[in-house]
């Protein structure tokens, strides 16, 4: 075993240590993020959380990862059931040779130079793990675990829907874990420099960017040379997508016409519908106010508090 227990996991159920310990590298759980293959978090959001400028939602309270917690040991349990593969709980390791480099290990697998990483998912995701298939960034998370153990072999269960299990096994591939060890050190250089990686247009960038800069200064201020360079490009793309806009709609109208009355239609091997739907009720909030007010302020839901862009 290339790297040593350094918090069991009773202690990583205390959200302060945990939040200190992932400050301190890079996770299993970061892996695929830092590689661009987490759908539902950027490289600059997870940099803005490593150098303490945001703190990462507390989501222990919900329904996905308080079943997901519960429901760990029966994923293992049903595992050793159906491999025979005994398996023991482990907690976070750290590398010997790179210190920031983490690794929080559900199991180890007793006896095999192996070990396990128990999901959960709902029914949606079933696809994702069809055949020898599982999503990317979970690949990602188990190389980093064997990239920072140096074990040969990484298994991984998932629960799907409450009613459907499965695991494969995930050989090393040295040649994955030499391109993700160079991508954790440019991001880990990054994270000690305090020097952002490039801001994309993912919503978890956007939003990562609105926690950061709630706003607050009304004076004006005068935006350097690459401001108007942005800005230049946000009026060409949407110039652009003005005129693919037009373009769809004056397609979709040729279609329209060619169907007249027809609400189904196909074209080759493809099939077109255009079919009478009832109108979208909707209430007159204005009205509502204005006649029943107590109904009004009772029913009144108030939002998060946001910035809003405007050219």
């Amino acid at each position: 075993m290339d790297a040593e227990l350094i918090m069991t996991v009773q202690d990583g159920t205390n959200r302060d240590a945990w939040l200190k310990l992932r400050t301190m590298g890079i996770g299993g759980s970061d892996a695929g993020t830092i590689v661009g293959d987490n759908p539902w978090k950027s490289p600059y959001a997870l940099w803005l959380e490593k150098t303490g400028q945001l703190v990462p939602e507390d989501i222990s309270g919900t329904d996905p990862v308080y079943w997901g917690t519960t429901l760990e040991d029966i994923v293992a349990r049903e595992f050793t059931k159906r491999t025979g593969k005994r398996v023991r709980r482990c907690g976070t390791m750290q590398s010997n040779d790179v210190p920031w480099m983490l690794a929080n290990v559900d199991r180890l697998v007793i006896g095999e130079k192996a070990g396990l990483e128990c999901k959960t998912t709902n029914a949606f995701n079933v696809k994702a793990w069809e055949d020898d298939g599982l999503p990317n960034s979970y690949y990602w998370q188990c190389q980093h675990y064997m990239m920072v153990t140096g074990l040969p072999t990484w298994y991984i269960a998932v629960l799907i829907g409450g009613q459907h299990y499965d695991y494969k096994c995930i050989p090393r591939n040295d040649d994955d874990i030499d391109y993700l060890a160079q991508k954790e050190e440019e991001f880990w250089y990054m994270v000690q420099t305090m020097t952002p990686p490039p801001i994309d247009g993912s919503r978890s960038t956007t939003e990562a960017i609105q926690d950061q800069y709630p706003g607050g200064q009304t004076e004006p201020v005068e935006l350097p040379k690459e401001a108007a360079d942005a800005l230049a490009l946000i009026d060409n793309a949407k110039a652009e997508r003005k005129r693919l806009d037009d373009v769809i709609m004056t397609q979709e109208n040729v279609i329209k016409c060619l169907m007249g009355d027809d609400e189904i239609a196909t074209i080759g091997d493809r099939k077109v519908t255009w079919k009478n739907q009832k109108g979208r009720i909707t209430v007159d909030t204005k009205k509502l106010k204005k006649e029943f007010p107590d109904v009004y302020e009772a029913c009144m839901k108030q939002g998060k508090p946001t910035r809003r862009f405007l050219v």
